[in-house]
């Protein structure tokens, strides 16, 4: 009996043993909380949002295509080969009389002559005689039959190269690769702005979540504890029944909220953690709170800068319109005369066989000048021009209409601010109102001289004032934030541009 009472404390102490280390590995394995403040949130988003990250592969893409661009004024040197089988060769005619013997015959009679004193027992007129016997042996063709030319197997190989010497037309085209690049770094500067602007307003819905589950916590606390109170006087029989009744409710009132608070508070985080480009399991705290952005209200709303010259999206038409400058110069250099240099280096040979070991490459080489001169194009140059023309004209009107949208929205935004000034300076004022008030209403209830309603409306009231009051400022970062992408401009406290 002993033993076995020994066993089952040894196996006990093993289970209990393991399963220690397996919580250890398990806490171990859990991944740590990262606790990070506003403009860590912000630097983290801009190095790993693959938004970003996207915009600086167009910037790189660019900056090769500028350099692709730049490679029109080298030459351009390329190898080729070439094997051609004729099927049927060309046939080449001759019209009138076409007599070798006659055409030749000075040039035998000087030769006959030379062999004659220099060649001891030559006869005079034996080379013509010779002559005259092989041409006899050649059969005689029509004019009309043809001679076929060529060889059934044609190669060729070799080098070509070309270059622009004056094409102002090119020339221009790479101020236009320039801008590309500049416009490209606009656009992700652009992309930077948005996702500074998104990862603000959702840092800031993280602490309105967090506040406000706070707010509730502490109602749900402060309900608790007077329940708890309510509960202990009624067992003594200082209070009635439906004031314990009236307390439970209460608690239990104020515990949805609370729960839905925190759900909301963990749906933000993920909001948050999205837009940095974090992984989703990764958990992490967001330090502070909407009042530490308190004391930045007033002196910022005063010190508001509302000029667009820095509004990305303006910024982008400005660069678009340079380009379309240019774009109409390029189009008008079509007009003027280009001149190219060229020249090639070929090997060629031609054959009826495939015995590569007998055959015999001829070299072939030029070099050459080619002037053009754009005479007529069927109005093609002409209705580029004018395209060009209409589209720099609808950019300028696209121009007026979003600058005005633009201060539109920046007095919007400084409206929205003003008011969120207002509503704070008047949730602060309730707040403080609200807790004294709380306070009365506690003590009057503990002596007797107030209700349990009174104290139930005053901690409601309390409630809902700080409610206010986190939302006040919440909706002027909000606006703030908004109002500084309008600007195209950010914090300088962040040290992002």
């Amino acid at each position: 009996m002993e033993r076995l009472l020994a066993g089952k404390k040894m196996r006990f102490a093993a289970i209990v043993l393991l399963s220690g280390g397996i919580l250890t590995n398990l806490k171990a394995q859990e991944p740590e909380v990262l606790s990070l403040d506003l403009n860590q949130a912000v630097e983290f988003a801009l190095s790993e949002s693959p938004t970003v990250k996207v915009a600086n592969k167009e910037i790189e893409k660019k900056k090769y295509a500028k350099k692709g661009a730049y490679a029109a004024l080298f030459p351009q040197v390329d190898f080729g080969a070439d094997y051609s089988r004729t099927l049927k060769k060309q046939v080449m005619y001759m019209d009138g009389a076409f007599d070798i013997e006659s055409m030749m015959s000075p040039v035998f009679n000087g030769i006959d002559n030379t062999f004659a004193n220099s060649v001891s027992g030559y006869k005079p007129g034996t080379l013509a005689e010779e002559i005259a016997k092989e041409n006899a042996k050649i059969p005689q063709t029509n004019s009309e039959e043809g001679i076929s030319v060529g060889r059934d197997n044609n190669w060729s190989f070799g080098f070509t190269a070309g270059m622009p010497l004056i094409n102002v037309s090119l020339w221009k085209s790479l101020s236009i690769s320039g801008i590309d690049v500049e416009l490209a770094v606009e656009q992700a500067r652009s992309s930077k702005i948005d996702m500074v602007n998104q990862v603000r307003k959702s840092f800031y819905a993280v602490l309105l979540a967090n506040d406000s589950y706070k707010v509730f916590k502490e109602s749900y606390d402060n309900a608790m504890e007077n329940y708890t109170d309510i509960k202990k006087k009624y067992e003594q029989g200082l209070v009635a029944e439906y004031d314990l009744i009236r307390a439970e409710v209460s608690v239990r009132n104020v515990e949805p909220n609370m729960l839905q608070a925190q759900n909301a508070l963990g749906l933000a985080q993920w909001q948050l953690k999205a837009l940095m480009g974090m992984d989703l399991e990764q958990k992490i705290i967001c330090s502070g709170e909407l009042k530490d952005f308190e004391p930045e209200l007033f002196a910022d709303y005063v010190a508001t800068d509302t000029t667009l010259n820095e509004n990305t999206n303006l910024k982008q038409l400005d660069i678009q319109g340079r380009q379309l400058d240019a774009k109409l110069k390029m189009e008008k250099f079509d007009y003027l005369p280009t001149l190219s240099l060229s020249g090639l280096y070929q090997w060629n040979s031609m054959n009826n066989n495939f015995k590569f070991g007998d055959y015999k490459w001829n070299p072939y080489s030029m070099v050459g000048l080619k002037l053009t001169i754009p005479v007529f194009s069927g109005g093609s140059r002409l209705n580029k021009v004018r395209q060009t023309r209409v589209t720099i004209e609808q950019l300028s009107m696209q121009r007026d209409d979003l600058s005005r949208n633009l201060k539109l929205a920046v007095k919007q935004s400084l409206d929205n601010m003003a008011t969120c000034v207002k509503r704070f300076d008047a949730a602060q004022k309730g707040v403080k109102q609200a807790e004294r008030g709380y306070e009365i209403s506690q003590k009057r209830y503990d002596t007797g001289a107030g209700t349990l309603l009174e104290m139930n409306d005053s901690e409601l009231a309390l409630t809902q004032s700080k409610l206010n009051f986190n939302q006040a400022i919440y909706d002027y970062m909000v606006a703030k934030s908004e109002l500084e992408k309008i600007l195209g401009r950010v914090n300088n406290k962040s040290n992002l541009f």
